[in-house]
């Protein structure tokens, strides 16, 4: 069974697996510095998305001022993905940024990742750009 969970509170359950998620994927396997991956915590709502009570996968959002909602640290674990769990959950963030009359969704998506962002409808935008080491591109969805 598929349960989403969400919080802002840096002391919760919830947190602490989107914590444990993002440390596997990004520091462990990827390589990515700890201290570029955890940073503007206090600023975020997270999401984690549970199978049978066992956290698998996450994002967090931050809010821009023209009103778009800014999804990052999209990860899920290894041995469960490809099974449309990030789907699920960015969906999920859609159906709420859309209750919310959010404008768009924008994300930085790794280069190896714009495919499966394409099918959920984003676009990417603008030039390249290197995150901790990484080639992302800018990616847009707009709502409204």
């Amino acid at each position: 069974m598929l349960k989403i969970k969400t919080t802002t509170e840096l002391d919760s359950d919830v947190y602490r697996a989107a914590l444990r998620i993002r440390k596997d994927v990004f520091i462990k396997e990827q390589k990515v510095p700890a201290e570029l991956e955890l940073e503007n915590e206090r600023s975020a709502r997270y999401y984690v998305l549970y199978e049978d009570e066992e956290p698998v996968t996450t994002a967090r959002i931050l809010y821009q001022e023209d009103g778009a909602w800014h999804i990052q640290r999209v990860a899920t674990l290894k041995k469960y993905r490809h099974r449309g769990l990030a789907k699920a959950l960015l969906e999920k963030i859609e159906v709420e940024a859309r209750l919310h009359k959010v404008p768009y969704l924008t994300l930085g998506a790794q280069d190896q990742a714009q495919g499966f962002y394409q099918v959920l409808g984003y676009a990417v935008k603008g030039k390249g750009f290197l995150d901790a080491g990484i080639p992302h591109h800018t990616m847009e969805k707009k709502l409204i």
